[in-house]
């Protein structure tokens, strides 16, 4: 069997199709005008020499528009369907429903230094921030890569958050064992960044809908590729390996669309999120945080000098079903995409971590689907 060292391909272009929208041109978040995506990855060390320490780590950056985030704010909305991560600055996103800072995923205990980077970022280009402007709590997700990566070492520096950010860009993104999800594991291959696209017609427009994963979480036997059991069949495969003994890994999943939706549409929205983890394998295991944020690009909020109303374009709630549809079959796609484009890596304690076997799931998956037409 392949150990998925040759060149990475993503879901499509191995021939499996999720859902019935049709993607962006790009298959991206970033597919959703305006939304920029930035990575900075962290490779050091030699698992050979553990004075060095072994980093396998790193920072992406996700900008809800490219333009005046700050100022401009825009509509957002969350759900967590299991509790064990952190995603800093969500309560405030619950209470107000805007987001106004970029959102930033790291590891798990980099989370301050990526909070204090991003601080430093904007009070840099908003100076009045401590006396004109609202102080403000930036937005960072993490997750858990401590069986690749030397997770306790003070390896995520502030400049590391400020090459994210001025990395992002609005073209395709780098998906895989790069930026935050460089040391990630998921459903005991390696995962990462993995991120998705639909277009969905609606009433005479069509609104764009993007997903991105930092993907961390499940374990073999649970994963499924559009509903055939591949993990099962490839679980023989890892034997003998070292595996997470906790299920501690957890997914923090960013949604973006330029639909006009409501704070509260945009929750209900995250719950169908949870439910293309759950297509993926996932069952929000006790120790795994599955935490997702969602924005509209749509409308914007001002800070200064804000009108006393504020006339907004809002979807009618029958009009949601496709939405709902397309962000299940972007998530799912997202995370298999995560799954696709990583690299096999070796980390901390000699931990080695092996890609999915392309060919093999493409094997798997025809035999499953040529048995379901007989």
């Amino acid at each position: 069997m392949e150990d998925g060292s040759s060149k990475r391909r993503r879901l499509r272009d191995l021939g499996i199709t999720i859902g019935d929208f049709q993607t962006g041109p790009l298959n991206a978040i970033t597919d959703v005008e305006g939304v920029a995506v930035g990575h900075k990855t962290l490779i050091e060390g030699d698992p050979e020499d553990v004075a060095t320490g072994v980093v396998r780590t790193g920072v992406t950056a996700i900008l809800p528009q490219q333009g005046d985030l700050f100022m401009n704010r825009v509509v957002g909305g969350a759900f967590v369907l299991n509790g064990a991560g952190e995603l800093s600055g969500l309560v405030q996103v619950l209470e107000w429903g805007l987001i106004e800072t970029p959102i930033l995923l790291t590891n798990t205990l980099s989370v301050g230094i990526v909070a204090q980077g991003a601080i430093q970022y904007l009070l840099e280009r908003f100076p009045d921030i401590r006396n004109e402007h609202d102080v403000l709590i930036p937005l960072v997700g993490e997750c858990d890569d401590s069986f690749l990566n030397d997770i306790a070492g003070p390896h995520v520096q502030i400049e590391h958050v400020y090459e994210a950010l001025d990395n992002a860009s609005a073209g395709p993104v780098e998906e895989g064992g790069v930026g935050a999800g460089t040391g990630m594991v998921s459903f005991d291959l390696k995962g990462g960044i993995g991120t998705s696209s639909r277009c969905v017609p609606e009433g005479g427009d069509t609104y764009t809908l993007g997903v991105l994963v930092l993907n961390n979480f499940g374990r073999i036997r649970d994963l499924r590729v559009d509903g055939v059991p591949v993990g099962r069949e490839l679980e023989p495969w890892l034997e003998g390996l070292a595996k997470r003994v906790s299920l501690h890994g957890s997914i923090i999943s960013v949604l973006a669309t330029d639909a006009p939706l409501s704070t509260h549409q945009l929750t209900r929205l995250c719950k169908r999120v949870a439910l293309g983890l759950g297509r993926t394998g996932s069952y929000a295991a006790h120790g795994s945080g599955e935490i997702i944020l969602a924005f509209s690009t749509a409308n914007r909020v001002p800070r200064s000098s804000e009108p006393r109303l504020l006339h907004f374009s809002q979807l009618s709630n029958q009009w949601m079903d496709p939405l709902y549809q397309a962000a299940i079959e972007c998530t799912e796609e997202a995370v298999l995409n995560s799954l696709c484009m990583a690299e096999e890596m070796v980390g901390v304690d000699h931990h080695l971590v092996r890609a999915l076997p392309a060919r093999r799931v493409v094997e798997i998956f025809e035999k499953y689907r040529g048995e379901a037409t007989h």
